[in-house]
């Protein structure tokens, strides 16, 4: 064999071995991504899984029927709302105002009976301010009616707190500020609030709550049944208007 054609050989020869090698990296490629994606489907298909199977039932009463919570509309209102609330948990503040102007005037219009539930989930550790802000509330609910008292509640989510700081930053001062600021009246409820008389009020109404099912804030319950629709709290909200309008 001449020269030239050993030449010409090992050229052909060569380039087969790139092919090949391209072949192969090409197959591993594929190998690696089928792989991850199979591992992702695994890894969603057993989240969604372990979600369902964790999903607790929330069986409340009806709203309207409970002992610790304030209403707005009709109680025959073609639609009702609960919903489960800390005053310290920024999530229920998102949902609050993002719904608060919608539910009251579709509650005006008897679309739907809204009932408002706060309980203490996040106090705790020191932490006294979800147990005081419920109380106030259960003071103002008694001494001052359900009006003032849906004033107070969408005034202590106006003002809520820093949750790293939310004691120091959530007095009683402030409280019976906000009370006052609602339509109570100081004589009525300064001395309870700071006396803490609500505590007895927080407690029932956690451990009603605690035995429904709920175990996170917001829990919005519509027409009886757990309300969860979107991916966010903005989306929750625009979805459950939507569900009512």
């Amino acid at each position: 064999m001449s020269s030239n054609s050993k030449a010409t050989a090992r050229s052909q020869k060569a380039a087969e071995m790139r092919a090949a090698q391209k072949k192969r990296e090409a197959r591993r490629r594929i190998l690696t991504i089928t792989g991850v994606v199979a591992v992702m489907a695994l890894i969603i298909g057993g989240s969604i899984l372990v979600s369902v199977l964790n999903k607790k039932e929330v069986k409340a009463a009806a709203a309207g029927s409970s002992a610790y919570g304030v209403t707005i509309g009709k109680k025959d209102a073609p639609h009702s709302i609960v919903i489960y609330e800390d005053f310290l948990c920024p999530f229920c503040r998102q949902l609050e105002s993002a719904t608060r102007s919608k539910l009251e005037g579709l509650a005006a219009d008897g679309k739907v009976f809204v009932e408002y539930r706060p309980f203490n989930l996040l106090g705790g550790e020191g932490r006294t301010y979800p147990i005081r802000a419920a109380g106030a509330f259960s003071i103002v609910l008694e001494k001052s009616g359900p009006e003032v008292a849906k004033k107070f509640h969408d005034l202590l989510f106006e003002h809520q707190p820093s949750e790293q700081n939310a004691d120091a930053e959530g007095p009683d001062s402030d409280l019976v500020k906000y009370a006052v600021e609602a339509g109570a009246n100081e004589a009525d409820v300064k001395a309870a609030i700071e006396a803490g008389e609500g505590a007895d009020w927080v407690t029932k109404a956690t451990k009603e709550a605690q035995d429904s099912g709920v175990g996170s804030t917001p829990t919005v319950l519509l027409d009886g049944q757990v309300f969860e629709d979107g991916r966010t709290i903005q989306d929750r909200a625009n979805s459950l208007i939507d569900a009512v309008d």
